[in-house]
């Protein structure tokens, strides 16, 4: 064997046990927590958002489900006129994640019923470009949950940033074994996913989804959650001081194609 190719093999071995780490104690088991990429499709136009809708419903989204991904969820924001499409892919280990693309560029009829958008020209792509973030799913929300179709409308993605790994990590137990996730359930927040994040920007932060009937009902519940003892202890105790240090927040509708 060439000195390359020894390194090379030697490198893949030594992130094996990794791995098996991340996927549990047997790899081939499944995942106890899931992992969750978030996609941004930068999109020019509302007719380009039109083509994505049309690729994800008759290509990608069945594909995607023929592969062991889903629900897919799939988003426009609520407000104003901005073309972007999010795009939520759970996947029950780390090897889907980094095996999807190639899966999916395998698969003849995937192939076929997205030629529209695979086999644009250069000169009149598809989309701008994908932004992608990695995620692992919360130990109290190992794994998504999809709301009752036709009552939670409205969602609501939020990134928490912390300015440091330890601060971060701290809001990520603020939510587990500090019962946050649960007091959501009690004030009508109602849970889709929370994810820490491992790749991406912003970093560190964690990401989540909440699901409602309507804005109303957005604003009606995050009032009774933010005036609630549970809150107002666990706000107050010192050992969740300075957890968050910048806040995205965005409201956005299912597209006709999601499953969430």
């Amino acid at each position: 064997m060439k000195r390359r190719e020894f390194v090379a093999a030697s490198c893949l071995a030594g992130l094996a046990p990794l791995g098996s780490m991340a996927l549990g104690k047997d790899a081939d088991a499944p995942a106890k927590k899931e992992y969750y990429e978030l996609r941004l499709y930068r999109l020019k136009s509302a007719e380009k958002q039109k083509a994505m809708c049309e690729f994800f419903a008759k290509a990608a989204i069945p594909a995607m489900n023929r592969l062991g991904v889903n629900p897919v969820g799939v988003f426009k924001m609520a407000e104003g006129d901005d073309p972007n499409l999010w795009v939520l892919l759970p996947h029950k280990s780390l090897e889907s994640v980094a095996t999807l693309n190639d899966r999916l560029l395998a698969d003849a009829a995937y192939r076929k019923a997205g030629a529209a958008v695979l086999d644009v020209p250069k000169s009149d792509p598809a989309y701008e470009r994908i932004e992608s973030s990695l995620m692992l799913a919360f130990d109290d929300l190992p794994k998504l949950e999809v709301p009752v179709k036709g009552k939670s409308r409205v969602f609501q993605l939020r990134i928490y940033e912390g300015h440091n790994a330890e601060r971060a990590k701290k809001k990520v137990e603020m939510f587990n074994a500090g019962g946050e996730i649960a007091l959501f359930r009690e004030t009508g927040l109602h849970p889709v996913f929370f994810g820490e994040s491992l790749v991406g920007s912003k970093l560190p932060n964690l990401t989540y989804m909440i699901g409602f009937e309507s804005m109303e009902q957005s604003k009606a519940n995050w009032k009774k959650f933010l005036t609630s003892p549970g809150w107002k202890k666990l706000k107050g105790d010192p050992a969740y001081k300075d957890t968050v240090s910048g806040i995205t927040n965005l409201f956005l509708h299912p597209a006709g194609c999601s499953q969430i």
